[in-house]
């Protein structure tokens, strides 16, 4: 299988499809007989004045998910061939994330988190760009308006706007004026969400729309780590993705490096603000899905003993089957 997507062709995205629906099979095959579907936030609910939670069949979610994970996988796979970040064209980084998508139940419906992933794209193909830019005052205003609007969405994701921040210090020498433009697109989005309320007569409880942000980091989380086994194989992968990328380092480009720095950090930022909302969702690390994508697609691509690295993608998949129809 790894070896088939090493090789970019075209034809692969049907053998991505095909993979999709094999790795899903287990949950159609078991889906509940409702699936709640919550666009945005309920702070920004006067902005959909519709009933639209239950607007979609079981079957019909489960599907239109699909649709979202494969064109967030193509595009995702046309970022990291754009910037180069493998050495090669290659179809890994879509197969790994169609097979990240597939590993809880949770990942497999329509969700705000899944809908931010394209956001993440979106503001990596504008971070990844800092390299080369000049002036990257406007791009930084753009990236702060994709966040505004990915926290209307889903409002963890606010915490992206670090990455802009970070990614000018990896990518660029300081510039303030940078830094400010980053929040002046933040804060025009809500400036007009601001009248929004205002003209609703609800600009008094305008305010709490960031008292989420304000929750205590947990201390403790209750979880049944047995339906966390699924797991295992993918921390194998991410810990001899470190070995080859420690290998690799010094003789990649700088952009490279640099790119692979930014996505860790993406990578922690969108793990750790699962806090922020009162309810924990297992689908909130979808938005940690497009890092570690390309983190598996790393050691996959410069893995040279085929039978291990087979082997262990073949666990993965026989996991992700396996704990879709055995629940703990």
């Amino acid at each position: 299988m790894i070896s088939i997507f090493k090789i970019f062709n075209p034809l692969n995205v049907i053998w991505l499809a095909i993979l999709m629906f094999v790795l899903r099979i287990g949950y159609i095959a078991r889906v509940p007989d409702k699936l709640e579907f919550i666009f945005v936030e309920p702070f920004a609910r006067l902005l959909v004045p519709v009933s639209y939670e239950y607007a979609f069949s079981p079957m019909l979610n489960v599907f239109l998910a699909a649709v979202l994970v494969l064109g967030q996988a193509l595009l995702l796979n046309y970022l990291v061939n754009h910037y180069n970040l493998l050495g090669r064209p290659t179809f890994l980084p879509s197969l790994m994330y169609v097979t990240l998508t597939s590993l809880f139940a949770p990942f497999m419906v329509l969700s705000s988190p899944l809908i931010c992933n394209f956001l993440v794209i979106w503001m990596l193909f504008k971070l990844f760009s800092f390299y080369k830019s000049d002036d990257a005052k406007s791009t930084a205003f753009d990236l702060g308006m994709i966040v505004a609007i990915g926290s209307i969405i889903y409002l963890p994701y606010i915490y992206l706007f670090l990455a802009i921040w970070i990614a000018l210090i990896i990518f660029k020498p300081f510039n303030w004026r940078e830094w400010v433009s980053g929040i002046l697109g933040y804060l025009t989005v809500f400036f007009f969400f601001a009248v929004f309320y205002y003209l609703n007569n609800k600009l008094g409880s305008f305010y709490h729309i960031w008292a989420p942000l304000g929750t205590r980091f947990p201390n403790s989380i209750n979880i049944k780590y047995y339906n966390y086994l699924v797991l295992v194989p993918v921390l194998i992968i991410l810990i001899l993705y470190f070995f080859k990328l420690q290998q690799n380092y010094y003789k990649s480009y700088v952009q490279v490096r640099k790119s692979f720095q930014l996505l860790l950090i993406i990578f922690l930022i969108g793990g750790l603000s699962f806090y922020v909302k009162s309810q924990f969702n297992l689908n909130h690390f979808l938005l940690c899905a497009v890092p570690a994508a390309v983190f598996l697609s790393y050691y996959f691509i410069n893995a040279s003993v085929k039978w291990m690295y087979e082997s262990l993608y073949l666990l993965l998949l026989i996991s992700i089957i396996y704990f879709q129809f055995n629940t703990f």
